[in-house]
């Protein structure tokens, strides 16, 4: 029952949308802790930040655009959101905003788990703000050989020379062992949704299959890799663990992996 000194968790995102709020509150409710989650939008971040601090709310993520642009508002940044200079996460702890990055963390946990040889072939297609958090969790976890796909040569080249990758306009020939999306290409309600990330030969030259997109959990990629019987790594984890991360460093509780796994389906439905 909410009363007086139920803590507040909130996040700021251009968009508001209920799956950070249902999969946040399913875990409170089942954990049977003092706190509630509920979405927000601004057009002022500077005082929005100022918000978390002076209302004294526990916990904020933080969704585009105002991933880099709320960093002058914060106190410290750890690690995860040095990385890649991007905020997702921020926690207040007595008025002393510290900021993180949940994506990374999460999506380093996740090749770390995944891909024991580092000498593998990636190509990362995508030069976006998911896309710096795949790019610093390969470099981190001792990868050499990536290519950096990308449209936008500006983007693709500047993410490339800061990480110390190379860059292509282009999809290149020569097969690789590791494929990853971080384009919007296969998500609900774009308008791409049906369409694959990478071709159906290059699915299935490839070892390893990696999509960020997490609605649907089953991406055409994630699909296709499949029916080739290619390992997967899914956007629906990515942004589980990402939020069981967050979860954590709000209320200092860290629910079970088949928890985590009831409240992201519950988020999603």
């Amino acid at each position: 029952m909410l009363n007086k000194d139920t803590k507040l968790c909130i996040s700021l995102a251009a968009r508001p949308s209920n799956t950070g709020t249902k999969f946040h509150n399913y875990l409170y409710n089942k954990l049977g802790l003092d706190f509630i989650y509920k979405a927000f939008t601004t057009k002022d971040i500077e005082h929005a930040i100022k918000g978390v601090r002076a209302l004294e709310i526990r916990g904020c993520s933080v969704s585009m655009p105002f991933k880099e642009s709320c960093i002058p508002f914060v106190d410290t940044l750890s690690e995860t959101a040095k990385a890649i200079n991007s905020v997702n996460t921020i926690v207040n702890d007595n008025g002393h905003l510290t900021a993180y990055n949940t994506d990374y963390l999460a999506v380093k946990k996740l090749v770390e788990q995944n891909y024991s040889n580092k000498n593998m072939t990636v190509i990362i297609r995508g030069s976006g703000g998911m896309a710096k958090a795949v790019i610093a969790a390969f470099r981190d976890n001792g990868f050499t050989n990536v290519i950096i796909y990308a449209r936008n040569e500006e983007h693709g080249m500047s993410l490339a020379k800061k990480y110390g990758f190379k860059y292509s306009k282009e999809m290149p020939q020569n097969p690789s062992e590791v494929l990853v999306n971080t384009t919007p290409i296969g998500m609900s309600g774009g308008i791409e949704e049906n369409d694959l990330a990478f071709t159906e030969k290059e699915i299935m030259t490839a070892n390893y299959i990696f999509d960020v997109v997490a609605l649907p959990s089953e991406t055409p990629l994630i699909q296709a890799a499949r029916k080739h019987n290619k390992p997967v790594i899914t956007g629906a984890e990515v942004i589980a663990l990402q939020a069981l991360e967050q979860f954590e460093l709000y209320t200092g509780v860290r629910p079970d992996k088949n928890l985590m796994l009831e409240a992201s389906k519950f988020s999603r439905s």
